[in-house]
């Protein structure tokens, strides 16, 4: 029987690389040859057992996969069918995809839009996926291109801040990244930024509400950094939350809610519903630059996870990982 190579946490402690046979995979309908997967923040810390990721164990990491339907019991896919899958407690309460070969529920795939290859929508991923959510909320929100002011995006030299820049830039919007890291001003100017915002400009307290600066936003810090995104917002814009890198707590008050009428948007990637991440992916296949998606992608082999993992918690990866699992 062929070994299945496989990122495995058998502990709450460090993922390993380890080979698996066709009998460890879990019970499902569709079984997908995996030929990419991604690296995203909560991957770094189910692999490095620094986050309490992981549900139940021996689990298999990764929260994103993409392959070809090899074998199916469901009506909705056959053999060869090319797909890709995120969320859904993938590699959390679900064996995931930092592995050659998985077996999931048909349920949760997707097709693999046009125009992106399979390497390509791993570069999106989770990441990719949460991002263009949020664009989307501020469109149904209101957002438009022919807004006066800027649309702001926090923690932009992350996966979902990456793709939040190149996206909203793409459409026409003009777009402020905030990031800690100087050294990659010039990288997000490629993707289309025209302000660059200091981090410690919005993680300082300022007033409950504050000059009007922005049409909109798209937030992945939280924290003191979504308080002052929402103080700084303009009347009736909105701000699409989706990440708490910087903490979990949300020190504002009612005051860009009752006197500005700023809508607070929560973005949840993992549970989405199929029709709404369908429609996100589409979008993407239409409305990412390929080229700008190829200039911030890195792909790297399935052995080097364990490594990625920890650079990613320490903030030292640019971009986006796209993982190779054949290598």
């Amino acid at each position: 029987m062929t070994a299945i190579s496989a990122i495995v946490a058998t502990e709450p402690g460090p993922a390993q690389l380890r080979d698996l046979t066709e009998a460890d995979l879990p019970d499902g309908d569709v079984t997908v040859a995996v030929s990419h997967s991604s690296l995203n923040y909560k991957d770094g810390l189910a692999v490095t057992g620094k986050g309490k990721v992981i549900r139940s164990y021996p689990m298999v990491c990764g929260i994103d996969l993409a392959g070809t339907v090899v074998e199916s019991s469901s009506d909705t896919w056959r053999a060869g069918d090319e797909v890709v899958l995120t969320g859904w407690g993938l590699g959390e309460t679900w064996p995931g995809g930092y592995t050659q070969r998985q077996r999931v529920r048909s349920e949760w795939l997707v097709r693999r839009p046009a125009g992106l290859t399979p390497a390509q929508t791993m570069a999106v991923g989770t990441a990719g996926l949460t991002a263009m959510l949020c664009v989307i909320a501020l469109e149904k929100a209101g957002l438009t291109p022919d807004t006066d002011l800027e649309v702001l995006v926090t923690g932009a030299g992350g996966g979902v801040g990456s793709v939040a820049v190149a996206v909203l830039a793409g459409l026409g919007y003009r777009v402020a990244a905030s990031t800690g890291r100087a050294e990659i001003h010039d990288h997000l100017r490629s993707l289309g930024a025209s302000t660059i915002v200091a981090r410690e400009e919005l993680a300082t307290a300022g007033r409950p509400l504050d000059k009007e600066r922005w049409a909109g936003a798209v937030d992945t810090v939280g924290s003191q950094t979504l308080a002052t995104a929402l103080a700084q917002t303009r009347y009736g814009g909105s701000v699409a939350a989706c990440g708490l890198v910087g903490g979990s707590d949300l020190p504002t008050t009612v005051l860009p809610f009752i006197l500005r009428g700023v809508s607070l948007l929560g973005v949840d990637s993992v549970m989405c519903p199929t029709p709404r991440r369908a429609e996100a992916w589409e979008r993407l296949g239409r409305d990412l630059p390929v080229d700008v998606l190829d200039r911030i992608t890195t792909i790297e082999p399935l052995t080097r996870v364990p490594e990625l993992a920890e650079e990613i918690l320490a903030g030292a990866t640019q971009g986006r990982v796209v993982i190779d699992t054949a290598r």
